[in-house]
């Protein structure tokens, strides 16, 4: 970040306390960005982007607003000006404010900035191979493309408290999309891989591999009847979307608003004795790491859930003093905007046993790897999503699925799920493989 946009963040300061400002923080993003599209061999698409962003939030006493702004030429005394007239009509806010002043680490140690910045040539490569790979792939008839990523950014905050923050980081990321047709039918499935540092990065060659066996591994879904009570193994790459609607019940807003079928379950055991999930945003190297939040609260790892008890809501200051408590340093938020409560690395610890134990264990049920719509009610708990997978048969996969629901209630899966054995911690959020012992399959007869 320059010395320039340090200036530029300073003078919105002064000039908003100058106004009147109580309090008020200054925040700066720049973004570049690289992306290579491939289909079929050949180049689709080079996108390259860069952005710069600018907001500053004012504070009134009681009352605040936001001003957000693109591009590198601002006006400072008028974005203060608006911000300071919108903050004069706002509404008495009795939870807004910022914390006291914080002095966290440098943001280095978490080594989240990949010094080796690729070419065009570089990314187009890593795109046309992982489609090479799976095309090579026996059944594999058509692609839907590849494409190969990397971003840097890098922000700065400062508030009228002596928070000073910077933020900087890279991130790569590899995507390949295969179509398999037998006899007709035609199936299509993806795989990708994202990482701060390109040495992290699982080899394009694999990418396009699962992508292709996955969508080989489609051919010839069929309904299946419906039923009731019956286990349900979400795969791996889907089972991590439990944690969304965790996180999402477990928000400190969502709690103080009464607006989460969780309000009432704080150190309640709402998961088995078995499951521990973990937030940790002092992880080297991982998706969402941070020192601090984005109200410059130093950060550290908490088990949210410990041993089935939910231990911890996740809390920015605004909901964290209305609900009496303390702030857990989760809160997010982008340039000129208030804050909310989000997670940064979270996962559920793994179990003891493997995926193909847990489905042999199972006899009769479900492998679900793909899940369509978002039917999730986080006020209530219910819980309804289109799904695709495999029929589990005595204990062994018979044949691929398609067109079905799995139904329940969050608070019932959550309270008996069982984790396998094969967590990897490749993004923001992590799950293993996770047995729910019993949902509502929603299909149709019989084929």
């Amino acid at each position: 970040m320059t010395k320039n946009t340090q200036n530029t963040l300073e003078k919105l300061l002064n000039h908003a306390k100058k106004l009147g400002a109580t309090h008020a923080e200054a925040a700066a993003i720049q973004s570049t960005s690289l992306t290579a599209k491939c289909r079929l061999g050949k180049t689709e698409a080079i996108e390259h982007a860069q952005s710069q962003d600018f907001g500053l939030r004012v504070f009134i006493n009681q009352k605040q607003a936001g001003v957000s702004i693109s591009g590198p030429n601002i006006q400072i005394h008028k974005i203060a000006e608006r911000a300071i007239a919108m903050a004069k009509a706002a509404p008495n806010d009795p939870f807004c404010g910022i914390p006291e002043s914080r002095n966290p680490m440098p943001h280095d140690k978490l080594n989240l900035h990949d010094k080796n910045t690729p070419d065009i040539k570089t990314l187009q490569n890593r795109a046309k191979t992982a489609e090479e790979a799976g095309r090579a792939v026996k059944g594999i008839t058509n692609s839907e493309g590849a494409e190969a990523s990397w971003s840097m950014t890098e922000s700065l905050t400062i508030a009228t408290n002596g928070f000073f923050g910077q933020k900087h980081g890279t991130r790569h990321g590899v995507f390949a999309m295969l179509i398999a047709e037998k006899n007709g039918d035609k199936e299509r499935d993806y795989d990708h891989a994202a990482a701060r540092h390109a040495a992290d990065l699982k080899s394009p060659e694999e990418i396009g591999e699962n992508a292709a066996n996955r969508a080989v591994q489609r051919l010839g879904a069929k309904p299946m009847r419906s039923a009731n009570n019956m286990p349900v193994l979400l795969e791996a790459r889907v089972a991590r979307s439990l944690l969304y609607h965790l996180a999402a019940a477990a928000s400190g807003e969502a709690i103080a608003r009464g607006r989460s079928f969780l309000k009432d379950s704080l150190n309640q055991k709402i998961f088995g004795d078995t499951i521990t999930i973990t937030d940790d945003p002092l992880r080297p190297r991982a998706a969402n790491s941070r020192i601090f939040d984005a109200e410059g609260t130093p950060c550290e790892p908490r088990a949210i859930v410990e041993k089935g008890a939910l231990r911890h809501f996740f809390l920015d200051t605004p909901s964290a003093k209305e609900l009496g408590m303390e702030t857990t340093g989760h809160a997010a938020a982008s340039p000129g905007s208030p804050p909310s409560p989000a997670p940064s690395n979270l996962h559920i610890h793994p179990g003891a046993k493997s995926p193909q134990k847990l489905i042999a264990d199972m006899k009769e049920g479900v492998v679900i790897t793909e899940l369509i719509g978002m039917g999730v009610n986080p006020i209530t708990g219910d819980y309804s999503r289109g799904a695709a997978g495999f029929r589990v048969e005595k204990g062994e996969i018979a044949y691929p699925v398609s067109e079905i629901t799995i139904a329940g209630s969050l608070k019932e899966m959550f309270g008996s799920l069982i984790a396998a054995n094969d967590l990897e911690l490749a993004f923001a959020l992590n799950a293993p493989s996770l047995l729910i012992p019993s949902m509502t399959i929603a299909g149709h007869a019989a084929p």
